[in-house]
């Protein structure tokens, strides 16, 4: 066990860095300068694991070999690249390449809409056949100012949410993998079963469910957007228009909130989950304080590769029950992107290192470097034997589960991807479970929150001086 220590001590290390970044406002975060202009500055996140950042680091070096060109790459956590991203693009001194995971919410939209990403279509032209129609669509993204949409991104990997769940646990409450229903309701009361004939035996600190509850925590958002989608509550119609003034999405809406904050009530989730940070849920996890838990992307049984016993027969993935109304779920898709802008000073050097890193054996060997934690956005990509061994517990079942996916919502609007910067569904729920509001009056003010950034986006697109 001694490499789970040493994962669980990594995260409670990014933990601290990225707490310590939400701190230093943006204006006065030094912004990397690059000593020699004809170097192609790659601004780069840091993995969770040490083989992500060497997969992307031999790519760099490869590149530079066929390319004759430099790079100068850096690694920084994820907040700090975020915020020194933010604050050299509004220096317009920004790096020529960024990668951030939060980018397609946090990033991403927003540069386009501004006009100041670099436009990619000769990147993404001769790659266009070959992606998903997730991934390609995600990065056709609107310019305010030619009143266009454009390629402004390139998809790399896409990432879903999954449910792990410990099968010694499960069994030490008296129940096989068999006994877990498919039904959705049957399915979650089953966990809580389990918690109870746990804390029968004297287990009283695990928990049945692993959900998070806090603001702070970028899957509460994607989670209850998933349940949301499970219920069929649709804030957006196919066009993209609001439809949260229609009684019925609102009742919907207050629903769901009760569904979702009642396991916080009943104390089936831990009571410090309204305080968990981005990592928790996986720590709480691999530290066996949580029977089942849901994340956004295969990290957790990839965490445990090197220990064969517990990737494989300890740690199961899931597909998610069947939908309250018996169909069978559709999973809501992220695609994370890389970014390159229009103030960069090497546009082309860049444009030649984002169309060698889209060759499908370049970026399918920095995925499988990467421990196989996010899924590939080229389909041809899953004949390769990494992603089709139908022995893998967990890619096998992931591979299902991307078969039948759409965007979030968040990826294609950007009026929708900053709702989910400020986390508005990690808002309301604690509102809920913390501060005692009613799910009504939560509902309320989220939908007053989402009409109003609504209106601003539009305000903008139609020429208004209002900010979103």
């Amino acid at each position: 066990m001694k490499f789970k220590l040493t994962l669980v001590f990594l995260f409670l290390l990014s933990l601290v860095l990225v707490t310590c970044s939400q701190s230093i406002p943006e204006s006065s975060l030094p912004v990397p300068i690059n000593n020699n202009d004809s170097s192609v500055r790659i601004w780069w996140t840091n993995g969770y694991y040490p083989e992500e950042d060497e997969a992307i680091q031999q790519i760099v070096q490869q590149w530079e070999n066929e390319s004759g060109f430099k790079a100068e790459l850096n690694f920084l956590a994820e907040e700090v690249n975020l915020q020194r991203t933010k604050a050299a693009i509004e220096t317009d001194n920004p790096p020529d390449i960024a990668y951030n995971p939060k980018g397609e919410f946090a990033l991403n939209p927003r540069v386009a809409w501004e006009g100041k990403g670099s436009e990619v279509s000769e990147v993404l032209e001769p790659m266009k056949n070959r992606y998903s129609s997730s991934a390609i669509r995600s990065t056709f993204l609107y310019n305010s100012l030619t009143k266009n949409r454009g390629y402004y991104a390139v998809p790399i990997h896409q990432q879903t949410l999954h449910i792990h769940y410990w099968r010694d646990l499960l069994n030490d409450a008296g129940f096989t993998d068999s006994d877990i229903p498919k039904e959705w309701d049957r399915f979650w009361e089953f966990w809580q079963q389990v918690q109870d004939k746990l804390r029968e035996q004297g287990q009283q600190n695990i928990y049945g469910i692993g959900l998070n509850y806090s603001a702070e925590a970028n899957d509460t958002f994607y989670e209850f957007e998933q349940i949301l989608a499970a219920y069929g509550v649709n804030l957006l119609d196919e066009n993209g228009q609001l439809q949260i003034e229609d009684p019925e999405v609102r009742q919907d809406l207050i629903e769901v909130l009760k569904w979702y904050t009642d396991f916080y009530k009943k104390g089936y989730v831990p009571e410090d989950s309204i305080d968990w940070l981005p990592a928790d849920n996986n720590v709480n996890f691999l530290n066996r304080r949580l029977v089942m838990t849901l994340n956004p992307t295969l990290s957790i049984p990839a965490s445990q590769r090197s220990d064969e016993p517990v990737y494989r027969d300890q740690i199961v993935t899931v597909e998610f029950p069947k939908n309250p109304d018996g169909n069978p779920p559709q999973y809501l898709v992220s695609v994370k992107q890389i970014l390159s802008f229009d103030a960069s000073p090497n546009q082309e050097e860049a444009k030649s290192f984002l169309s060698f890193l889209v060759q499908p054996e370049v970026i399918n060997q920095y995925l499988k470097q990467s421990a196989g934690r996010y899924f590939p956005v080229i389909p041809e990509l899953l004949s390769d034997p990494f992603w089709k061994n139908v022995d893998d517990p967990h890619i096998s079942v992931a591979r299902q589960q991307f078969a039948s996916t759409r965007p979030i919502n968040s990826m294609l609007y950007p009026a929708y991807a900053q709702l989910f910067a400020e986390n508005i569904w990690g808002q309301a729920i604690e509102k809920i479970v913390v501060e005692g509001v009613s799910a009504e009056a939560a509902a309320d003010e989220v939908i007053q929150k989402i009409k109003t950034t609504f209106t601003k986006w539009e305000r903008l697109k139609s020429g208004e001086k209002n900010e979103a």
